[in-house]
């Protein structure tokens, strides 16, 4: 570097070595691995628009010319938001996917900054002193226009994903159908096979070292074993540092020796832990017997490590790997865990599968068609909190031809009977196969005639059961076709709180379908979901904003949304007390009917004092919720209804 006239020239050389570095920077962006599926889109925009770059450097790499001091005080700028932007991606990369889905909101924010440093940075650059071609010039101004483009968007949210991420993080009602959202929110994180939830257990131990995700951990733990439930896969300690003095001895010895680093081929693929069985299943990969099985007994027919289809269920055990296992903890002076005793006549009883067991469930199916009102009556209670315990009782039961006698119980006179029906029929549903088992022996109108005219504990539970059954999409028409949306709409209306939830949660996953939106406006929802707005206490706002979101994309959703007393009581929701993220909601509804529906929604909006509110939010609300705000008042600007 030397000074000439008080300016700082850099040589090629120095020059070079910071146009390496972020040329080497880039490239390392470019071989990130997979990004997690809430962070996608965002991520692989980031890195493509980071690409062009490339180009630019490599224009400037050829030219050879000495940098000066504002040039290499730019590039070093952009360096710094570069890194930033590597440390996000990573993130998003390795991070845990349930973390990230929990966090999306602020993850966005954090995409967002990075877009503007870049962007800041690309300004800053003298383009006047590099001597680079007009067309390069060009491409790197276009990019920095995309950035800024990225940094003001309008961002389309996957309203399913935000309902199920609402239920299964914030809802107290931990009912059996709960796990059918589970089901649809681990594949939507690709968190459903033995590969993927070992991953993200590793993810989520690394993120336990993070004390910024403190407050999150045990409900990260709580999702992380409910998937691991759902795929069959038994729960395990994650040895987490601050729930060690909470392990049994020989677990504790494990963690704490220093010279005790278990070796990966000693650990159970499906439950991360050292193994004292180890058998071989046919396609060669060794698991520990007791989680294999329970896997197999799961009713899953595929290698959970590889994926391949068993041709047979053969358990061989691993004596080799066995030995050696043994050899090194005696060598490492650790204790193997200590496993229930396999003669232990108690394992037979517990096994679902046993005799033992089906000769328990089989004599209450067939006690299901008597005569006698107290047998039928004693019989589906006992078969309810059997299906209720486990996924090998479902299966089961199902197995069992029990599924057409609890359809039948549908229509049984006594109440109590009929509700421990619906409620069975509630958690055998839980199971995939069981759902289109319980479709096809014809429950769902007799479903739905519990849910007009049962007691209240049966209409609850029948609502949440068409919920369950509606995440086959086959059976959201069926439903709607039944007239199931009109009895779930006035369970809405007038039933308890907990009743009020489950038939939201049902009427939102049925309003994915196009011509449920209708027959729901049609039902009269928009009544209710306002009541819902209105009221702070029932704690339900934000099942009614998503599925207002839902309804006002569809032309009848938003001609009734769209009417002047709802715009009033939108606006009042907005400039009220409500949370950010609630008022981003109702904002997201406004813009919908501004951009779907014509300068009139807007028009009456201004008129009841939705400027002010717009501004406020646009300055104090979510990022996403500045971002529609901004977008309203761009649109009023559009349709000149505002300077």
């Amino acid at each position: 570097m030397f000074e000439e006239d008080n300016f700082m020239i850099f040589t090629p050389k120095e020059g070079k070595d910071i146009i390496h570095d972020l040329k080497v920077l880039i490239e390392s962006l470019g071989l990130m691995g997979d990004y997690r599926v809430t962070q996608r889109k965002e991520s692989q925009n980031l890195v493509r628009r980071i690409k062009i770059m490339h180009v630019l450097l490599e224009e400037i790499r050829d030219i050879n010319e000495p940098l000066s001091n504002s040039a290499h005080a730019s590039f070093c700028n952009l360096r710094r938001a570069l890194l930033s932007a590597k440390k996000l991606l990573k993130t998003c990369s390795e991070g845990s996917k349930i973390y990230l889905a929990l966090e999306r909101e602020a993850i966005t924010g954090i995409f967002h900054s990075v877009n503007s440093k870049l962007s800041q940075a690309l300004d800053d650059i003298p383009y006047q002193d590099l001597n680079i071609s007009e067309e390069v010039k060009e491409q790197t101004e276009l990019m920095g226009h995309q950035l800024r483009r990225a940094k003001r968007r309008t961002d389309t949210q996957d309203l399913e994903l935000s309902m199920d991420m609402m239920v299964v993080f914030s809802k107290e009602d931990e009912r059996n159908a709960d796990i059918a959202i589970l089901e649809r929110l681990a594949k939507k994180l690709e968190l459903g096979t033995s590969e993927e939830l070992r991953a993200e257990t590793k993810a989520i131990r690394r993120l336990a070292k993070d004390k910024r995700a403190e407050e999150h951990m045990q409900i990260i733990l709580d999702v992380l074993n409910k998937f691991k439930q759902i795929a069959g896969i038994e729960e395990t300690n994650l040895m987490l540092e601050d729930q060690t003095m909470n392990k049994p001895l020989e677990q504790q010895q494990i963690i704490k020796s220093p010279t005790t680093e278990i070796p990966q081929e000693f650990l159970c693929p499906i439950t991360l832990e050292i193994m004292t069985d180890p058998v071989i299943v046919v396609t060669g990969q060794t698991y520990e017997r007791e989680s294999i099985q329970k896997w197999l007994d799961s009713n899953h027919r595929t290698c959970p490590k590889s994926g391949q289809v068993l041709q047979h269920l053969s358990l061989a055990p691993n004596y080799a790997l066995k030995n050696l296992i043994i050899q090194w903890c005696d060598k490492n002076k650790v204790q193997l865990p200590r496993k229930k005793d396999q003669s232990s006549p108690n394992i037979a009883t517990d096994d679902p599968s046993s005799p033992e067991h089906k000769s328990t469930i089989i004599p209450l199916i067939q006690d299901l068609s008597s005569t006698h009102l107290d047998a039928q009556r004693e019989a589906v209670h006992k078969l309810r909190l059997l299906s209720k315990e486990s996924p090998e009782n479902r299966i089961l039961i199902a197995e069992s031809s029990g599924i057409p006698p609890l359809v039948q119980l549908l229509s049984n006179p006594d109440s109590k009977t009929k509700e421990h029906a619906v409620t069975t029929l509630l958690n055998l549903s839980i199971d995939s196969t069981n759902k289109q088992l319980i479709t096809e022996h014809g429950a769902i109108p007799t479903i739905i005639e519990v849910l007009q005219n049962g007691n209240v504990g049966s209409k609850e539970n029948a609502a949440a059961t068409l919920f369950s059954l509606s995440m086959l999409d086959e059976n959201k028409v069926t439903i709607g076709l039944s007239d199931g949306i009109p009895p779930l709409v006035n369970l809405l209306a007038n039933g308890t709180i907990r009743g009020k939830r489950d038939a939201a949660t049902a009427l939102f996953n049925l309003s994915l379908n196009t011509m449920n939106k209708a027959r729901a406006v049609e039902a009269g929802i928009v009544t209710p979901l306002l009541t819902l707005l209105e009221d702070n206490e029932l704690g339900m706002i934000d099942e009614a904003l998503s599925i207002l979101l839902l309804l006002v994309s569809h032309p009848q959703g938003r001609q009734e949304i769209g009417r002047l007393p709802f715009i009033q009581a939108l606006v009042d929701f907005m400039g009220g007390d409500g949370t950010p993220k609630n008022k981003e909601g109702a904002a997201a509804i406004l813009l919908e009917l501004g951009l779907n529906g014509g300068s009139s929604f807007l028009l009456a909006a201004l008129q009841f004092g939705v400027y002010e509110c717009l501004v406020d939010i646009s300055q104090n609300g979510t990022n996403r919720g500045q971002r529609k705000a901004c977008s309203i008042l761009q649109l009023m600007r559009q349709y000149e209804q505002i300077p």
